[in-house]
């Protein structure tokens, strides 16, 4: 069955260029107005992306984005107006995986929905094993907030240390090569981004190992990649 495509967009014709344009790439697609719109589509037919415009009248797309967030994985994409850098910022903050900014490319959107699309495809097809990790030590993993939370401190994560640290907390126990990590960031695997995997992967020692040069968590396997330690394993 063809993946299922939400688009909340309150301007009809953005709206109904948008759906035709990804009903001609294969996608059912359906549409809705606001919030309220969208939250009954769901309950019915659930998707696999929501392409979700910021500003909304009534619940906005950040709003929605915390929402869905805390609820499922599903994808999302916030369509933004060219000034809302802060709302940019604020809405991948809150989970969404992607924006693009109006007035967009179709080409250009159609090949980040594709991307998305991918990603999340191979995550449901992954073989299974522990569940991801939201608690660990003295640490609890944040994904709405983005941050490791502990009694002691709280470390905000970049978008790029999120990344890394949500692919390695899916995968306990797991080796992931760099190469591997670098695609679930939704970045092409390239040997030059090996180096910008082990400065994140560092950063994030930083932040949640008691003493970086000895890791507990993220371990390193030399010539494979990196693992973190399966909590329930300790």
């Amino acid at each position: 069955m063809a993946q299922h495509i939400l688009i909340v967009e309150d301007d009809r014709t953005t709206r109904m260029r948008l759906a035709a344009h990804l009903r001609k790439q294969g996608y059912r697609v359906s549409e809705a107005e606001n919030a309220e719109t969208m939250e009954q589509t769901l309950s019915e037919d659930p998707a696999e992306l929501l392409l979700v415009d910021i500003n909304l009248d009534g619940k906005d797309g950040l709003t929605i984005t915390r929402e869905q967030r805390s609820m499922s994985r599903v994808g999302i994409i916030l369509l933004t107006a060219r000034d809302d850098q802060v709302d940019k910022i604020v809405g991948l903050e809150m989970g969404a995986d992607d924006y693009v900014t109006k007035p967009f490319d179709k080409r250009e959107l159609a090949a980040r929905v594709k991307n998305l699309l991918a990603r999340i495809a191979d995550i449901g097809q992954a073989p299974q094993g522990p569940a991801p990790v939201e608690d660990f030590g003295p640490w609890c993993f944040d994904r709405i907030r983005r941050r490791l939370v502990s009694v002691a401190r709280t470390e905000t994560l970049t978008r790029q240390e999120f990344d890394v640290m949500a692919a390695l907390a899916d995968h306990p126990g797991q080796t992931l090569s760099r190469a591997r990590l670098t695609e679930m960031m939704g970045r092409k695997a390239m040997r030059s981004n090996d180096r910008m995997i082990d400065v994140v992967v560092g950063r994030l020692r930083k932040k949640l190992e008691n003493d970086p040069a000895s890791p507990e968590w993220i371990l390193t396997e030399h010539g494979k990649g990196y693992h973190f330690v399966d909590p329930n394993s300790v």
